[in-house]
């Protein structure tokens, strides 16, 4: 009961939150306010509480696919919570706040689909090196998208609400680098970290996660590359960003679909 009311207020918040970014979007005001910081602040502590309960089962840790996707909503929420102090990243709550309050009441309302584990220093390690670096990629996807609109919208010559919100666009893909850095070397970390605290990945039903998280590294390091040597941006940079994170969501999200809903 207390894991559902910690996750309802947390849900409520995100849609306040959400209500007020569009109302600032649409009345041309500045996205940083206190009101929305506040809001968003609050809504992460309740979700951070609620989050730790529905992963502590029993003394173990319950990993079923939906409590991992609403702490991946929490790691990224306190992320660009803490990054829009100082960054103009504030429109990613338009997609992050609805996204979080819909992947929080599922996990509040589905039944487990994992059974408990218990978990050592090590592969506790890997596990949260693992979801700060699909968190970084995420906002990077996240903030590829946005950057992909502004894109379009000054070759169309259009500059709507949202727009006004929006930093330059040389800005905004420079810090879409910023994130992509991070996210590369943590997943490089996660690898690496994986490669240690796993015997068998085929008995483990982790061979594919691998594979696909190193054809991301790949291609996050050839748009790396590109960006270093050639000075890619623009919609190439975009494109390469989303193949990345479908590598991601395919070896993470896609795997555990499968292995959780689909084969048990």
């Amino acid at each position: 009961m207390t894991t559902f009311a910690f996750g309802s207020g947390a849900i409520t918040l995100y849609v306040i939150g959400w209500i007020a970014t569009l109302l600032a979007v649409y009345n041309r005001e500045g996205l940083k306010n206190n009101l929305l910081q506040t809001i968003t602040l609050a809504a992460i502590v309740l979700h951070a509480v609620a989050a730790f309960q529905l992963l502590s089962k029993d003394g173990g840790l319950d990993l079923s696919l939906m409590k991992i996707i609403a702490l991946l909503a929490l790691v990224i929420n306190a992320l660009v919570y803490f990054s829009s102090l100082q960054k103009p990243i504030h429109s990613l709550y338009l997609a992050l706040f609805p996204i979080s309050a819909i992947t929080l009441l599922v996990a509040l309302t589905s039944t487990s689909t994992k059974a408990t584990i218990f978990v050592p220093l090590s592969l506790q390690a890997h596990i949260l090196i693992s979801i700060l670096a699909y968190s970084f990629l995420a906002i990077a996807a996240l903030q590829a998208l946005l950057a992909g609109y502004q894109n379009w919208q000054l070759k169309h010559k259009h500059q709507d609400v949202l727009m006004r919100t929006m930093p330059a666009l040389e800005t905004m893909e420079a810090l879409l680098f910023k994130l992509i850095w991070v996210g590369q070397i943590l997943l490089t970390l996660s690898l690496i970290t994986g490669f240690y605290v796993y015997d068998d990945f085929f008995a483990q039903q982790l061979i594919h996660k691998v594979a696909f998280s190193i054809v991301a590294w790949a291609v996050y390091a050839v748009l790396l590359f590109g960006r270093h040597l050639y000075g890619w941006r623009g919609r190439r940079a975009i494109n390469w960003t989303w193949v990345g994170f479908s590598g991601i969501l395919l070896g993470y999200i896609g795997s555990k679909v499968v292995i959780e809903l689909v084969l048990n």
